[in-house]
């Protein structure tokens, strides 16, 4: 049952008058390299084991310029809307 089992062909054309190293065709992103969770994680659990991992080890700067923002564009969005605050406090 030969003709059920398909796997891709690959071809490994370098040009003529290339002098790098690998293939100058190959597609990855540039921060692949950085990162844990790309590489040859195969299955499931270890995909979500190495993606906790990073997010464990993560830069806390990051994380506070995300709140700063998310503030900030409350803020805005309670200013469009013209909120009332007075309903918080007691008379």
């Amino acid at each position: 049952m030969g003709f059920l089992k398909r796997t891709n062909k690959k071809f490994d054309y370098q040009p003529r008058y290339y002098k790098g190293e690998g293939s100058p065709y190959k597609i990855e992103h540039k921060l692949d390299q950085f990162r844990t969770t790309t590489g040859k994680n195969k299955g499931l659990k270890s995909k979500f084991s190495t993606a906790l991992n990073e997010l464990k080890n993560a830069e806390k700067g990051s994380n506070n310029t995300v709140i700063y923002i998310v503030l900030v564009l409350v803020m805005i969005f309670l200013y469009i809307i013209d909120f009332d605050i007075s309903i918080f406090y007691s008379k």
